[in-house]
């Protein structure tokens, strides 16, 4: 017996923005700013903003388009946000649903029912409210008896979940739903050149279980990390209203230069660890499933772990470029996208980082049944 990942579930909302829809946007909402402080800006008292341009949002990232939960206000240049209408307490929240999609889908690649589930864990970046536990509305949505619980960890959220069902599996449960519901593009300023790109929203879901007679992507090891760092941010909480804040200053921001400085190597010495601690060869390992946030990042990382000269086009399946960085599902979707790519026997690492710092990372092994 050993616990494995059985099934997954990917959903994704139907409307899409290019960069070039992104940049008329956002270049459209620059020149209204430096026109309407044009006084300002030329005495010194404000900063002008700066346009941008598709060929530099997929040079810098590797994005070409995103998924998002609405288009027309976030391309609107006077409102720059989702244009989401809010729901009655009685009506299932967006996060569940998009959890109770993917969840459904998950469920039947693994060949379980609600009634095979001991756990729901919602682990993501944002959660739509303090309480209840959004994962408890999923859990009674889909039936499930047991328990539920919300938790994040940024980015890092799907792996430091995956940690928690294994946990818990050999803990006694039988088997565990994990769920990554991002909707991103409502913590993302669309006023910024620096960010306005990088996000797109979708929700994941796995199951994770105790079987020798399913195929799936049995847990080896886990590894965790965290190192308090500023340099990712979101300040958005409750008690902005009490501090009198700017809610829109309470946003995802990022340096993102010390970011890729500091990430990629941390990233790349625990994976690193991790195989020699379990005698796999770099070499040995069919895909690493990295966290879907540059696609330079994932480059770099990949040359420190296997070395420049085995660094080959598809060790790390990308899906940013349709999908941009989905925070804590981008590493469910690649494994979801190319897990039948890897053969019984083989190797994978998942491995995400984001805020915090925060890192996790899980090893794997295909086994078919």
């Amino acid at each position: 017996m050993g616990i494995r990942i059985t099934g997954t579930g990917l959903f994704h909302p139907e409307h899409v923005i290019t960069n070039e829809e992104l940049v008329e946007s956002l270049n459209a909402y620059v020149e209204l700013f430096n026109h309407e402080n044009a006084d300002k800006i030329a005495a010194g008292e404000v900063e002008a903003r700066r346009g941008s341009s598709a060929d530099f949002i997929e040079k810098a990232s590797g994005v070409q388009r995103r998924y998002v939960v609405e288009k027309s206000g976030i391309l609107d240049p006077k409102r720059l946000r989702p244009n989401l209408r809010e729901r009655a307490d009685d009506e299932i929240s967006l996060q569940a649903e998009w959890g109770v999609i993917a969840a459904k889908q998950a469920m039947e690649n693994a060949g379980v029912t609600a009634e095979d589930i001991d756990i729901v864990i919602l682990s993501c970046s944002n959660l739509q409210r303090a309480y209840p536990a959004v994962a408890i509305e999923i859990q009674t949505a889909l039936g499930i008896k047991g328990y539920a619980y919300d938790m994040n960890v940024a980015c890092s959220a799907a792996t430091f979940g995956l940690k928690q069902a294994y946990d818990a599996i050999k803990a006694g449960a039988r088997r565990v739903l994990l769920v990554n519901v991002e909707i991103t593009s409502a913590h993302t300023d669309f006023r910024s050149r620096d960010c306005h790109f990088i996000f797109g929203d979708v929700a994941t879901a796995s199951i994770i279980e105790n079987t020798d007679s399913k195929t799936g992507f049995e847990i080896l090891d886990s590894e965790l990390f965290t190192q308090f760092s500023n340099n990712i941010r979101n300040n958005f909480g409750f008690l902005n209203t009490s501090e009198d804040a700017d809610i829109d200053d309470k946003r995802f921001r990022q340096d993102g230069r010390k970011v890729f400085k500091e990430v990629c190597p941390l990233v790349a010495k625990m994976i690193t660890a991790q195989l020699e601690k379990n005698q796999i060869e770099p070499t040995g390992v069919k895909r690493f499933w990295l966290h879907q946030a540059n696609a330079s990042m994932n480059e770099l990382i990949l040359k420190l772990v296997v070395g420049k000269e085995n660094a080959k086009p598809g060790l790390v399946p990308i899906i940013l470029n349709e999908f941009a960085n989905t925070s804590s599902a981008g590493v469910i979707i690649a494994l979801h996208r190319t897990a039948h790519e890897v053969e019984d026997g083989e190797y994978g690492v998942l491995c995400s980082f984001g805020a915090g710092y925060s890192v996790g990372s899980i090893l794997v092994q295909k086994r078919v049944a």
